[in-house]
């Protein structure tokens, strides 16, 4: 009886041991009894008590954080999404027993930012994001969805305007700095939604001017501020909140690499302001054209359309929509200039337009005697087409 009291009084010292050991190694991570037996010392992790560094010590950085802060939170509502999509004409094919078959369209997606230039919505993108498309829409910071007009483009500069559809007259907008006053080095930064992560800002430096991409002689700003594919049609911005470019390019030394390699694109801000200025001009002159259809709209070709558009493939490197002849009038400037039913019309003075309607209203607003241009595509050719407008027989009614 003795020996089960000593057995059972052992056995409760070693449980009440063990507990105490295990409670004591509970945050001695890998220390055990074999460590202890060995005399080992257990390891240890002490975190530290406060920062390295106390920010009330260094003015400068601790303004410098905030003031950066603030301006990405004043950009971001300014910077909007754009969505596109575009129509590829499926193959026509030959089947011995259907005859021709054709393939159904392909939807191709499309994606780049842009920045909000005007409290009515006006959007500076670049062209490449927006041509050839069939539909646009532009999401805002907010994340509401608008569809979108293209107002018009430059595709020399790869600029384009566009409308939000929307009657809001306080969207957040920004203005565009003097980039001729762009110095290297200066601190910028770059906001869109690169492979499609909205309200992402990176920041960086103007790290040279004058950089062309071809023998086109265009200059471009070039910066290492991160821009990577989504981000094109974005602001690159200064530390006041000013455009002084807008994201176009990437410059990759190695093809096969698509990210970003420390060298970015951007059209200066002054050649941007350039191209919007021209293009409402000319918004402008067709409105003012068109309220007064009794001195400049007499325009007139003789010819008629279809009025369901033509969706052009992009490989013709032309407007996404055009209007098909369907009949010439004889002996109409039509006609004397050579155009034939069946003809697609394309754009008319180098402008793209929407529809057919809006083609014959575009010619109605022209003055008689007016030499006008059309891009023509003709037995799958392309090719330009140039006429004289007459005046249309009901202009005196």
């Amino acid at each position: 009886m003795e020996f089960f009291r000593r057995l059972l009084f052992a056995t409760l010292m070693f449980v009440l041991a063990a507990l105490l050991f295990s409670w004591w190694r509970k945050d001695q991570e890998g220390y055990g009894a074999i460590n202890l037996l060995k005399g080992e010392k257990p390891s240890t992790f002490t975190t530290p008590d406060k920062p390295k560094l106390n920010l009330n010590d260094l003015t400068v950085l601790s303004r410098l954080n905030e003031e950066f802060a603030k301006l990405s939170e004043a950009v971001l509502p300014t910077v909007v999404s754009i969505n596109t999509k575009t129509l590829r004409q499926g193959q026509v094919k030959w089947h011995p027993f259907f005859g021709l078959i054709g393939e159904r369209a392909q939807v191709i997606p499309g994606l780049g930012s842009g920045a909000i230039i005007s409290k009515e919505g006006h959007v500076v993108t670049n062209f490449h994001v927006i041509e050839g498309v069939a539909e646009v829409q532009i999401i805002t910071n907010d994340n509401k969805k608008h569809p979108a007009t293209i107002l018009g483009a430059s595709p020399d500069r790869d600029i384009a305007l566009l409308k939000i559809e929307s009657h809001r007259t306080d969207f957040p907008a920004l203005k565009f700095a003097n980039s001729d006053e762009v110095r290297v080095g200066q601190i910028v930064f770059a906001v869109g939604n690169p492979f499609g992560l909205s309200g992402t800002v990176t920041q960086g430096i103007i790290s040279a001017r004058d950089r062309h991409l071809s023998d086109s002689q265009m200059d471009y700003l070039q910066t290492d501020t991160v821009i990577n594919p989504g981000n094109s049609g974005g602001p690159l911005v200064n530390i006041r909140g000013e455009i002084v470019g807008i994201n176009v390019a990437i410059y990759r030394g190695d093809e096969s690499v698509r990210a970003w390699q420390g060298v970015g694109l951007a059209v200066p801000a002054n050649s941007v302001r350039t191209v919007v200025d021209g293009l409402n001009e000319k918004i402008k002159a067709n409105a003012a054209q068109t309220a007064s259809p009794s001195t400049t709209g007499r325009g007139f070709l003789g010819l008629e359309v279809s009025g369901e558009p033509v969706d052009i493939d992009p490989v013709w490197g032309t407007a996404r929509r055009g209007a098909r002849i369907t009949d010439i009038s004889p002996r109409s400037p039509a006609a004397e200039a050579g155009l034939k039913p069946g003809d697609v019309v394309t754009k008319f003075q180098g402008m793209a337009f929407r529809s057919p309607r809006d083609l014959l209203d575009i010619i109605r607003t022209q003055p008689p005697g007016s030499e006008v241009k059309l891009e023509v595509i003709r037995n799958n050719k392309m090719g330009d087409i140039i006429a004289r407008l007459g005046e249309r027989p009901d202009a005196g009614l």
